[in-house]
C-alpha cells in the first residue's frame, strides 16, 4: 500500500446528512468558511499523497490513481491527448473516467470523451461511485463498444457515454469492480 493510502477503496463517511463528521468532528457546527478551509486542506493533503494531480475536484484524479494502482497501469502525463494510462506489458491505452452518484437516480453520464473517431484509446475504464465515494460498479470497456454506445453532442463537440450497470453485460466488457475494491 502507498504511503497514506487506506486499505478501504471507498472514502466512507456520511451520506450528506446533518451532523456529517470526519472522525469525531461534527461538521454541522462549523462555519461555511471553516468548511471551505477544511476542503482546501483535504485537497492539499490528497495532492501531497499523490492521489490527485491537479487542483480540480478530486473525482477524476482519484479515479485515475485508483485504477492505475489496482490494474497495474502507468499514468501518463496530464498533457497526453485522449488517454490517461497505458499497460506497459502490451501497450494498450486507457481512458479513465469516474462518476459519483449524488442520488440513486443520478445520471450515469461520464465526462466528455473528446476526439472519439480518432481512436486515441483502446479501453475505457468507467467507475461509478456511490454518494460516499465507495465503488458501486466499474467496467473495462473496449473502444468498439464505446463507439457503438456513445452519442455525439454538437454542443460540447464531444461524445457522451452513460455508464449504466447493463454495460457490464455487453460482450467484451470486463467487470473490474472486485479488482478495484480489493
Amino acid at each position: 500500500m502507498a504511503s497514506g493510502e487506506s486499505k478501504s477503496t471507498g472514502a466512507g463517511g456520511s451520506q450528506g446528512t446533518p451532523g456529517a463528521a470526519i472522525g469525531s468532528a461534527d461538521l454541522s457546527k462549523e462555519s461555511v468558511g471553516d468548511l471551505l478551509r477544511l476542503y482546501v486542506g483535504v485537497l492539499d493533503e490528497l495532492r501531497r499523497r499523490k492521489v490527485t494531480r491537479s487542483n480540480n475536484p478530486p473525482l477524476g484524479d482519484y479515479t485515475e490513481y485508483l485504477v492505475s494502482k489496482k490494474l497495474n497501469l502507468r499514468l501518463c502525463s496530464k498533457t497526453a491527448a485522449g488517454f490517461d494510462a497505458t499497460d506497459e506489458k502490451n501497450g494498450d491505452r486507457y481512458q479513465i473516467k469516474g462518476r459519483r452518484l449524488d442520488k440513486p437516480k443520478s445520471s450515469t453520464e461520464l465526462s466528455a470523451i473528446r476526439n472519439l473517431p480518432d481512436h486515441l484509446f483502446d479501453f475505457l475504464i468507467a467507475v461509478v461511485y456511490r454518494h460516499d465515494f465507495s465503488i458501486d460498479y466499474a467496467g473495462k470497456i473496449p473502444y468498439k463498444v464505446v463507439v457503438k454506445r456513445a452519442r455525439y453532442s454538437r454542443h460540447t463537440n464531444a461524445h457522451r457515454f452513460h455508464m449504466k450497470r447493463d454495460v457490464l453485460e455487453i460482450d467484451g466488457v470486463v467487470d473490474v469492480t472486485a479488482r478495484l475494491k480489493s
